[in-house]
């Protein structure tokens, strides 16, 4: 008997669908389904018949591979309708006794109380910190005593619209959603470590369509947000400049990008064939990169308004982690931190075992971080996950009941 979660990641580059246990010490695959996207714009839905295509296709080579009939998965979800706001919710404790769960539950329930347009909803209730009768920064309050408990939480709020279109598709593929998890939340469960949550530290998920940021500070996250801005640009910039499809130019990009120009041999050159051209033509890779230099600067420039914006840019002392497909880019950890101000490091998932050659990559951290993070609400879940049978259905876990809150999308009891 195994417990096996299912993670689906809906990017706007690519569909990654995985099956794995998810075990104290690492995560072993037993199936892989990654198929190009279709139908997603910058985080959104804008085709769903597309979509849907796509994620079966995906959840098709998963269920292939692994041997299982997928019911269920953990789905992401990004885009510029995220946002975030802080909140404070307060409860009395009755009584000589100590916090109970119910008394943090009721804590939580009072910071979620906050009002939010009617076309929007609650994606995540994040607790940041507690306090006890005055007594600031209290990392858990559970059995100590005292009158009055304070909790300041996260909370992140999406497009009801844009998470329905989301669900659609995914049910239309006959895949029920257990959870809609934020991007840069599992982005940061998988490539971070203990060491750089407790220190501060800005977690910067570059994908196709979008740029994902959270920033941890104290354990926790403090700051979300989602710049409608990715990779695609650069790529649409060398599309222009080359004159060439933007498959072409993608492919360029892997292949010969560079992010710093001054790191290139100005006699480097390669071969591509533009629209409109029998023969290929030579192309200076220098001359690319100084295109490529100054859309990197630009969107780190972004990111930087957006840490400011936060108020949290003097506690980031572990700097930032940069993962997801753009991180890749040569050149690119070099330009962030000129532009950031601060220490970079690029990530990559780890302590993975099995199925996992393809996943090993920056560009799946979104994908692995997914499970890690439906472990997380596992673990504090009544009941138990899946019977493991190969040819089996993997159904939902019972997840009615997270810590604290932790990490719930507010349906009616029962859904997942």
């Amino acid at each position: 008997m195994r417990d096996l979660a299912v993670a689906l990641d809906v990017g706007t580059r690519k569909i990654c669908t995985i099956v794995a246990e998810v075990r104290p010490d690492d995560i072993f695959v037993v199936g892989v389904g990654i198929e190009p996207s279709a139908g997603m714009k910058k985080g959104i839905v804008n085709d769903m018949g597309a979509l849907t295509a796509a994620i079966s296709a995906s959840v098709h080579k998963a269920e292939k591979s692994s041997g299982f009939d997928i019911a269920r998965a953990f789905v992401s979800v990004a885009g510029s309708h995220i946002a975030s706001v802080n909140s404070r919710g307060a409860v009395g404790i009755a009584g000589q006794r100590g916090v109970n769960l119910d008394d943090v539950d009721k804590a939580m329930e009072s910071a979620r109380a906050i009002a939010i347009p009617h076309n929007r909803e609650v994606l995540h209730v994040v607790p940041r910190s507690y306090s006890l009768d005055g007594q600031e920064r209290v990392r858990s309050p559970i059995g100590m005593h005292g009158f009055r408990l304070e909790v300041e939480a996260h909370i992140i709020t999406a497009s009801s619209t844009s998470v329905a279109n989301l669900e659609q598709s995914v049910e239309a593929a006959v895949v029920a959603v257990d959870r809609f998890i934020l991007n840069p939340l599992a982005s940061g469960d998988a490539v971070l470590t203990e060491q750089e949550r407790e220190m501060g530290v800005v977690v910067i998920d570059i994908g196709g369509g979008t740029t994902d940021m959270a920033i941890f500070i104290e354990g926790t996250v403090w700051h979300t947000a989602v710049i409608p801005v990715g990779g695609d640009l650069i790529t649409n910039d060398v599309t222009h400049w080359m004159h060439v499809p933007f498959d072409v130019a993608e492919a360029v990009k892997v292949h010969h990008g560079h992010a710093l120009q001054k790191a290139v041999d100005p006699l480097e050159t390669f071969l591509v064939e533009p629209f409109g051209e029998g023969m290929p033509i030579e192309v200076q890779r220098n001359a690319m990169a100084e295109i490529m230099e100054m859309r990197v600067a630009e969107m780190f420039d972004m990111v930087k308004k957006e840490i400011k914006r936060s108020g949290y840019d003097g506690m980031l002392r572990a700097g930032a982690v940069i993962t997801g497909g753009c991180a890749q880019l040569e050149g690119l950890k070099e330009v962030a931190s000129r532009e950031l101000g601060f220490p970079v490091r690029i990530a990559k998932p780890e302590r993975l075992t099995g199925m996992a050659d393809a996943l090993r990559a920056p560009s799946y951290s979104t994908s692995v971080g997914l499970l890690r993070m439906g472990l997380s609400m596992e673990t504090a879940a009544v009941g138990t996950r899946v019977s493991s049978v190969p040819g089996k259905s993997i159904p939902s876990p019972n997840i009615s009941k997270v810590i604290g809150g932790l990490f719930k999308r507010l349906l009616p009891d029962g859904d997942g």
